[in-house]
């Protein structure tokens, strides 16, 4: 009878174990995976939020910046962690870009995460080193086209929004210009400052103070209104290509199969943290707007912006191993 208790007893609490978990969820440390180096707009986002979500969980949050291949490494270690709640990911505008522009992915963008929310969006911004003689767009293209092939444009990877922007600039503009690609915007930009590449569009968060201190010039933003913290700058539509809008934006992701409650806790905890006035008036400041929204919304945003890059990679042909 004992035995028989001892099992009936292993049983239940066996059933229970994922539940109870799920309730006393978290009980350890919280890892947000930055698929970019430290200095940009996602990490600075990131960590931002995270301080503000480590308080009301009771638990640190850790930020993991791992680099390469245009996010897709730091993304791949995401969408194959443990789905427990613990390990994170930043989603940029480059998910979905790598699911059209890469052959083989080792994840499915689509498919291998569960939306948390979409925390922001930012304007992309036309930046160049502050000894490219250009003053406006229309003196980047005139540039550009007096030497085809010469004229170098920086990303902060192959396949990101900053390269296809890049190319939707080409495409509208009926340039040559050179793609160049790293790992990430803070060693594009001191090539920038440097003079060692000549352009780039980029997140308008991470590249303001450099603008405000005159070592990178901004000749347009990329969205259809100018922004608050450069209202001086014209956009692209003022600039002749009423065409051209591109928006960089962050969101959190976990794995797929992490289970719904831990979903929605994580949605409520990162949505209260984005909507507090502190934190909302500092990235405001900085240039982003604040989303936070469910997780359903930012699967939707997530589809549509699939639909809208597919064209743009179509056209550039863009192919990457």
């Amino acid at each position: 009878m004992k035995q028989l208790f001892a099992v009936a007893a292993l049983a239940i609490a066996t059933a229970c174990g994922p539940a109870l978990a799920q309730s006393n969820w978290p009980t350890k440390p919280i890892k947000i995976i930055v698929p970019f180096p430290p200095g940009q707009a996602s990490d600075t986002i990131a960590r931002i939020v995270g301080e503000r979500m480590s308080k009301s969980l009771g638990q640190p949050v850790v930020i993991d910046n791992i680099p390469g291949a245009g996010g897709n490494i730091g993304s791949d270690r995401g969408a194959k962690a443990e789905p427990d709640g613990y390990t994170l990911t930043m989603a940029t505008a480059a998910l979905p870009i790598s699911a059209l522009v890469y052959k083989k992915l080792p994840f499915n963008p689509a498919k291998d995460f569960a939306p948390v929310t979409q925390m922001t969006i930012t304007p992309l911004v036309l930046i160049t080193g502050a000894n490219v003689p250009a003053k406006s767009v229309k003196d980047l293209v005139d540039l550009a086209k007096k030497s085809p092939g010469k004229v170098t444009f920086a990303s902060s990877g192959p396949g990101t929004s900053h390269q296809l922007s890049g190319e939707l600039f080409k495409t509208l503009a009926g340039i040559d210009i050179l793609h160049v690609p790293y790992k990430g915007s803070a060693p594009a930009h001191i090539d920038l400052m440097s003079g060692t590449v000549d352009l780039m569009f980029d997140n308008i968060v991470p590249v303001t103070p450099h603008i405000k201190s005159g070592k990178l010039k901004a000749l347009a933003v990329t969205t259809k209104t100018r922004a608050s913290t450069l209202p001086e700058v014209p956009t692209m539509a003022e600039a002749g290509f009423p065409d051209f809008e591109a928006v960089a934006w962050f969101g959190l992701l976990a794995p797929a199969a992490t289970p719904k409650p831990i979903v929605e806790r994580l949605n409520r905890e990162a949505v209260a943290a984005l909507n507090s006035p502190d934190i909302k008036a500092r990235l405001t400041d900085m240039g982003a707007t604040v989303v936070a929204n469910k997780p359903e919304e930012f699967a939707a945003f997530f589809a549509r912006e699939f639909a809208k890059w597919k064209p743009i990679v179509e056209r550039s042909k863009i192919e990457l191993d």
